[in-house]
């Protein structure tokens, strides 16, 4: 029978992950998808606090300001058509009001500070090498906000300089958690605005950097293909979105599925789809409530949820995930 795809193999499994643990994730909209899935399935993760990111430099610019832990500043937000933004913020961090977009940044701020002291892992995704700087200080920025384009320039880093970048803040990552494993993976979006070749360069310059980074620090950064599962394992269409550059749902599942094997440790891998089913059922609402099979349902699933909290007593609240 002919292959119709190239089998991709995963390099060796890192330390796995198990309930317990703390994890946070950062980048691109693929991290997002990922690291949602981890939480459904009770796991603690931490997910893109600073919104959606696909450089390496706007990552490491969000992981340096939760190290420093210094809150935002109204000096800091530019107004914009929907309100008051942060350029190291996504744009689901815009408010109306400049005091409402200050709280939402500073209690995620928070929150991943809180999560950094106790890290055990993290998952770093990148999208793309081109960055955007902001024209009047040159500091990369994580999001445009539909700003006039003559406010920024863009530009493909090159490695020597996300190297220069990533490099010391690791040291500084190992210095406060010397445990941590870092997870990096390359996304599989394609970012065409650059064309085939532009989009290639990009995301050459990205796995070298992954490469770059796990020879220095071989125990503690592991690289999972993402990226060349979709462009090898599932080269069809078919496992495209239908704008042909976003991976459909199916794929970012396989893709998820391969990740949790490769990561997870056979506990957390049984533990979270039984996770998933629960939160099904939590979240399933009957036509009617007063019904007694509805009451009889809701009895069976809080039986369901303590005999989960036994087995899995580090588990998150899957109520809380609603």
């Amino acid at each position: 029978m002919i292959a119709l795809s190239t089998p991709v193999s995963l390099p060796p499994s890192p330390p796995r992950l198990s309930y317990g643990q703390a994890v946070m994730s950062l980048g691109s909209c693929f991290s997002q998808s990922i690291a949602t899935r981890l939480r459904a399935g009770a796991l603690d993760v931490l997910v893109n606090p600073f919104g959606i990111q696909y450089n390496p430099l706007s990552i490491a610019a969000a992981l340096e300001r939760i190290l420093e832990g210094r809150p935002f500043e109204a000096d800091e937000l530019v107004e914009t058509s929907g309100g008051y933004a942060s350029l190291l913020h996504h744009g689901s961090f815009t408010r109306r009001r400049r005091e409402d977009a200050l709280e939402l940044m500073n209690s995620s701020l928070g929150r991943a500070a809180a999560q950094l002291q106790r890290l055990d892992f993290l998952l770093l995704t990148w999208g793309t090498s081109y960055v955007y700087r902001w024209g009047e200080t040159g500091c990369v920025v994580s999001n445009c906000h539909k700003l006039p384009e003559r406010l920024f320039y863009r530009q493909r880093a090159s490695l020597d300089e996300l190297a220069a970048c990533w490099l010391p803040l690791l040291e500084r990552l190992f210095a406060l958690r010397p445990e941590l494993q870092i997870i990096t993976t390359v996304s599989p979006v394609r970012h065409l605005r650059d064309g085939a070749v532009g989009n290639a360069r990009s995301k050459a310059t990205l796995l070298l950097l992954s490469e770059l980074l796990s020879e220095r620090y071989p125990e503690q950064l592991h690289y999972f293909p993402s990226y060349e599962l979709m462009m090898d394992e599932l080269r069809d269409y078919r496992y495209y979105a239908e704008d042909m550059t976003h991976p459909s749902e199916l794929a970012e599942r396989l893709i998820a599925e391969r990740l949790t094997q490769w990561w997870l440790s056979p506990e957390a891998q049984r533990g979270i789809t039984e996770a998933e089913r629960l939160l099904r059922e939590l979240r399933h609402r009957p036509l009617s409530s007063e019904a007694e099979a509805h009451r009889e349902r809701l009895e069976r699933l809080e039986a369901k949820l303590a005999a989960f909290y036994r087995q899995y007593p580090s588990a998150l609240d899957l109520a809380a995930l609603v």
